[in-house]
């Protein structure tokens, strides 16, 4: 199944690193809650990089549900619980998400919180993605 995005570059910026400044789509959307990073019977892998590897694994598991894979996220907002944990681990998550997203990259934000309902989260991502008519 093709994607039914478009990255939108504005001329003249340079281009972003591991992700787009906004995407463009028709199609069905479909908006997956925030994932954690637990597996299915609920149980946490230590660390921020793998705990982010099996937040996008259970937001591909939840698209595909509707059909769709990496290529067709148009949005996802990372919330961390320690933002210098997330910049002290970059050079893991680059493969880590790679290994699970491929070379996909969405407009994304993220931003730190306070804390997030499963006290052993360090990280929760929430997708958007439109799938094809």
């Amino acid at each position: 199944m093709t994607s039914p995005l478009t990255a939108l570059q504005p001329k003249g910026w340079a281009a972003p690193r591991g992700y787009s400044n906004g995407m463009m789509g028709r199609g069905r959307v479909v908006l997956v809650g925030g994932m954690v990073g637990w597996d299915a019977e609920g149980r946490f892998p230590q660390g921020l990089v793998a705990q982010t590897r099996q937040a996008l694994r259970n937001i591909l598991a939840v698209l595909k549900e509707a059909g769709g894979g990496p290529e067709h996220i148009g949005r996802l907002t990372w919330y961390v619980v320690d933002m210098e944990e997330y910049r002290a681990s970059l050079k893991e998550l680059g493969p880590a998400y790679r290994e699970v997203m491929g070379r996909h990259f969405p407009a994304m934000a993220l931003v730190q919180v306070v804390s997030l309902v499963e006290r052993e989260a360090r990280v929760e991502i929430e997708a958007t993605a439109i799938l094809p008519d």
